[in-house]
Parts: C-alpha cells; sequence; structure tokens
C-alpha cells in the first residue's frame, strides 16, 4: 500500500513537473510578442517623426490656421485635387485659408503646401506664395490660379515641382495609399524674405529657416 501511495504521488510531481515546463515558453512568447509589437510601434513613431517636415527645424511659436473648404477629417476634397494630372474631378484650386494669432512682430507670410509621401526621394511641392503684407490675414479660394489675381497686392507664386508658377492638386499614385499634404502659413520677421520669382520652395525654404517666427499647420490627406 505504501508503494501504491509513493508512485501515486511520485507519479502527481512529475505530471506538475511537465505542465509547469510547457507553460512556461507560452509566457515567454507572449512578453517577446508584447516587447516585438511596442519596438514596432515606436519605430513606425520614430520614423513618422522623421518624415515630417519640420522635424530638424528650429522650433517657433504656433498660431491658428482654418479653411472653409477643407473640412474637420481634414481629407482633400475634388476642388483641390489635381486635374492637371489626371485626377478625375480634380480642379487644382487652392484652398481658402484664415489665419490669427500670428507672432509679434511678423512683418509677412508666406504660404506653402508639400506632399512628404511622393515617391520622389524629395517629396513634392504643391503651391508656394511668398511677400504677403502682415496685415492680410486670409486668402480666398482659388488665389493659387495661374496669375494669382486673387492674391494680395506684392505677394508672388513660386514655381511648384512641376516648374508652374501656381497651385497644382495633390494627385498620389493610384494605390499608393494615402499621402499627407502640410498646407502651412508660415510668420517670418522681413517685409521681403529675398526669393526671385523663378526660385524653388526648396530654395525659399532654406531662406525662411532663420526668419521664421511662427507657422499654423493644416496636415491633410488626399488618396485616388
Amino acid at each position: 500500500m505504501r508503494k501504491t501511495w509513493g508512485l501515486l504521488l511520485l507519479t502527481g510531481v512529475l505530471l506538475l513537473s511537465a505542465c509547469s515546463q510547457t507553460q512556461e515558453p507560452k509566457a515567454a512568447t507572449k512578453t517577446n510578442a508584447t516587447s516585438e509589437s511596442k519596438q514596432t510601434a515606436e519605430e513606425t513613431q520614430a520614423k513618422e517623426a522623421k518624415n515630417n517636415p519640420f522635424y530638424r527645424m528650429p522650433q517657433v511659436a504656433a498660431f491658428d490656421v482654418k479653411s472653409s473648404d477643407i473640412g474637420n477629417d481634414r481629407v482633400l476634397k475634388g476642388e483641390q485635387m489635381s486635374a492637371i494630372f489626371g485626377v478625375e474631378g480634380g480642379k487644382d484650386s487652392s484652398p481658402e485659408l484664415t489665419w490669427s494669432g500670428a507672432p509679434e512682430g511678423t512683418k509677412s507670410f508666406a504660404v506653402t503646401m508639400y506632399d512628404p509621401d511622393a515617391p520622389t526621394g524629395s517629396g513634392f511641392w504643391h503651391w508656394a506664395v511668398v511677400n504677403i503684407p502682415a496685415d492680410v490675414t486670409s486668402i480666398p479660394t482659388g488665389a493659387g490660379d495661374e496669375g494669382g489675381v486673387k492674391l494680395p497686392d506684392g505677394a508672388i507664386q513660386l514655381p511648384n515641382d512641376a516648374r508652374a508658377a501656381r497651385y497644382i492638386g495633390a494627385a498620389p499614385p493610384a494605390g499608393d495609399g494615402p499621402h499627407r499634404y502640410y498646407i502651412v502659413v508660415h510668420a517670418l520677421d522681413v517685409e521681403d524674405i529675398g526669393v526671385k520669382a523663378e526660385d524653388t520652395p526648396a530654395f525659399l525654404g532654406f531662406n525662411m529657416l532663420s526668419h521664421t517666427l511662427g507657422r499654423a499647420v493644416i496636415e491633410a490627406s488626399a488618396e485616388v
């Protein structure tokens, strides 16, 4: 009888040990999966931060900008898409913009629209307007049309990356997923930022680096 109880007790101990050993890898697997998931999320966040056009620039004051042409979902509509680049329903019409709260000392504004997700290696500049007087706080829908007749006196449109001195709408490649479009009002500490009408938006950005007091940003998106 004692032998029988001894065998039963030994068998129970061995079974418990086997179960414990079987469960330990599962716990480790779960921990590893959580760790990998966290690492992936952090890598994605870091990648997105580095793809922000202002990631490596000095921090400046933020002020407010809104658009009656862009809804709360921040998705660009057909009017802001590009007929020039063949998007069905596109109209290449620049959005209305109204801004407020610019920093003290602002002497002029610039407006730009940039797609950092364009598959070019350098993004795509859709629009750049400079030398907007400091007392101007809005520009109407379609101000970026060729000729810029709706722009304030003295304002200049630079050639975009299609080499047209006007607004060109969003046109992400079909199937490329959503692209981000940074529509930015830059508050500058000079009346004339010192670029020529034929200069590029990238050169404008370089010139603005040491003259920017603040930025008002709409991060919109579009997908075809």
